[in-house]
């Protein structure tokens, strides 16, 4: 359910704005949808894991959260960071 260290680092490689980079909102976002995309695969196959699907929704929210704060603080890296993750909105 959770993603391997290298994983973290690729996408950290991927998403940072400037070298050195783990604690922007690009970064978390990416983590974090990285880490919501395993856990829904999870509960595909375990449908009964309440306890899981109650932090799926955790994590959802923390990107929601993340991700309005970047469309307030700079749309242009909103709008590039949800083209480049495949979100909808």
């Amino acid at each position: 359910m959770s993603i391997t260290p290298e994983r973290k680092q690729a996408l950290i490689g991927e998403y940072a704005v400037k070298s050195d980079d783990t604690g922007s909102p690009e970064v978390q976002v990416a983590i974090l949808s990285e880490r919501i995309r395993n856990l829904t695969d999870h509960l595909a196959g375990h449908k009964k894991d309440f306890h899981s699907r109650r932090g799926l929704l955790v994590m959802v929210g923390q990107r929601r959260r993340l991700l309005d704060y970047l469309k307030r603080a700079d749309a242009n890296r909103y709008e590039g960071l949800i083209g480049r993750l495949g979100l909808r909105r």
